[in-house]
């Protein structure tokens, strides 16, 4: 307390004190994006592993337990690390200013649940330099398999969860106090920029079932050092409920991480179309109507555990039907970009390719939903091509281009343009030819989570892993950009993206009544 005391009497904290004891949005928001951006180089690096393995048939660089820790904490550490610390970075940022607020509501609250997650994921990764080796039962962790058959340091890896879920659990609040008690006067909730509507959706989400996933990983705990027999058909329990219960909040988890990005799309693909959004209403509703469906598909996870055959048509029919608000908001982003004064700098190449590359993802998704269909698909590589197309193209691509379009704004610098320009083009030409062959493997057959395959999958393996390595190393042009806009450039003003009039926070709510650009006409504004 006093640091933080002295501080505010005696000018700004100094050093590494500043960034331990702050409370200010700001600063929280740079270190959720700095440590989500670490995650995303180590998640990446553990992909690359499985990359370098899957490059050819046979068993070439790493033993098939290991090849099992990689793929389980890729997915950990880019669901957990990457993807959402990185959402709630950009949360941090924006929705203060966005909203017209001084600060978040909660800011003590904003710093600890920030420092929880460095120490959860530190744990979760030592299990790599363990004897027991690390997690290896898939990002998933179906139970028995990581409860009766698992490596001992399962247990870190639940209280890894434990933490990353209260971390989430107290951003989220702190970001509902925010929205609903600290907007500016006038600035009504159908007046909120979407990624503030979005994000508030998503904070909801987040407080419904982060406490499902912790359920989850308590009865697994209790099944590993207690006796208890929750998923143990041996001692009365039951598999299927693990699953039941883990993709309760699971789904609702795939939605957490596009939401946000929906807002961010909402708010680039505007300035850049130079108009404003299209039916803004119906993006916050459609919005509504994805989260609220999002917690009544769970089971088409699970097509192949054998239920019922009712339950079986609900899920399908569900799970088709969220296609409805999905596709909402496809078309209005590509009606507010028909006729529009497009200009094509970097925020908005990802906005660009994250509406088509989402839009495939979500077709495969509908491919999926198919019941009778998913037998054949299920737990083969045309799964893995599906999500990717939804999380890479879709989650990463729209943090990317927030980074971008935000970028001035967060350091006064303008960032390398012709650099930005390199490093879309290297991660979209990366991205596909990684991810795009492994729909045929997976119509083929292909399974998912195995470090060897029939010669017959080898060409594909090959050009996928050729796009992995290059997605990858595309991402260090982002680190280049990231610290050279920090260090200086030509400075950032109100007319970054020009044409645009600097009308970033207002172009995607409801127009104002003037611009600021030409003086404001006496007659409208007494209208107002």
């Amino acid at each position: 307390m006093s640091a933080a005391h002295d501080d505010h009497h005696h000018g700004p904290a100094k050093g590494l004190s500043r960034w331990l004891y702050t409370t200010n949005h700001k600063d929280i928001g740079t270190l959720y994006l700095w440590f989500s951006f670490a995650m995303f180089l180590l998640g990446g690096t553990f992909a690359m592993v499985i990359r370098a393995e899957l490059f050819q048939p046979g068993l070439q660089l790493v033993d098939p337990n290991f090849f099992n820790q990689m793929t389980t904490m890729h997915g950990l550490v880019m669901v957990f690390g990457a993807v959402m610390p990185a959402f709630v970075g950009l949360a941090n940022w924006l929705i203060p200013m966005m909203i017209g607020a001084p600060d978040m509501a909660l800011p003590r609250m904003n710093n600890w649940s920030f420092w929880i997650l460095p120490f959860a994921f530190a744990m979760l990764s030592s299990t790599l330099l363990m004897d027991a080796g690390a997690p290896n039962f898939g990002w998933t962790f179906y139970a028995p398999l990581s409860t009766t058959y698992a490596p001992e340091t399962v247990t870190f890896f639940i209280f890894a969860v434990h933490l990353m879920g209260a971390s989430s659990i107290m951003g989220s609040i702190n970001i509902i106090a925010t929205v609903l008690n600290m907007r500016a006067p006038g600035m009504t909730m159908m007046k909120m920029p979407l990624f503030v509507w979005t994000w508030l959706i998503t904070a909801y989400l987040l407080l419904a079932v982060m406490p499902v996933l912790a359920g989850v990983v308590t009865m697994m705990l209790f099944d590993v050092h207690f006796g208890t027999s929750f998923f143990n058909a041996a001692g009365g329990g039951d598999p299927v409920l693990f699953q039941h219960v883990f993709w309760f909040f699971g789904h609702p988890e795939v939605y957490i991480m596009i939401l946000p990005a929906f807002g961010v799309i909402s708010a680039i693909i505007p300035t850049f179309a130079r108009k404003r959004l299209f039916g803004y209403d119906s993006m916050v509703y459609a919005s509504a109507s994805i989260a609220f469906l999002s917690f009544i598909v769970w089971a088409h996870h699970m097509f192949t555990v054998g239920m019922p055959i009712a339950g079986e048509l609900f899920f399908m029919y569900a799970t088709m039907l969220i296609a409805v608000p999905t596709g909402v908001k496809v078309f209005n982003w590509t009606a507010t970009m028909f006729r529009g004064s497009m200009t094509f700098e970097t925020p908005m190449l990802f906005a660009i390719a994250f509406v088509v590359l989402f839009t495939m993802g979500g077709f495969t998704g509908l491919m999926l939903a198919i019941t009778p269909a998913d037998f054949q698909y299920h737990d083969t590589y045309f799964v893995v091509a599906h999500f990717h197309y939804v999380l890479v193209p879709g989650s990463v691509f729209s943090i990317m281009a927030a980074a971008y379009y935000w970028m001035p704004k967060w350091t006064g610098h303008m960032y390398d343009e012709r650099l930005g320009k390199l490093h879309f083009w290297m991660s979209f030409i990366g991205i596909n030819v990684l991810f795009f062959p492994q729909h045929f493997l997976g119509l083929a057959g292909m399974p998912r989570r195995v470090p060897d395959y029939a010669l017959q999958f080898a060409d594909f393996n090959w050009i996928s892993s050729i796009g992995g390595f290059m997605f990858g190393a595309s991402q260090l042009i982002l680190l280049v950009v990231v610290i050279k806009c920090i260090k200086g450039g030509p400075k950032a003003t109100a007319q970054v993206w020009e044409g645009a009039q600097g009308l970033e926070w207002t172009l995607e709510s409801p127009a104002p009544y003037h611009t600021f650009t030409t003086p404001p006409d006496p007659k409208l504004i007494h209208a107002q």
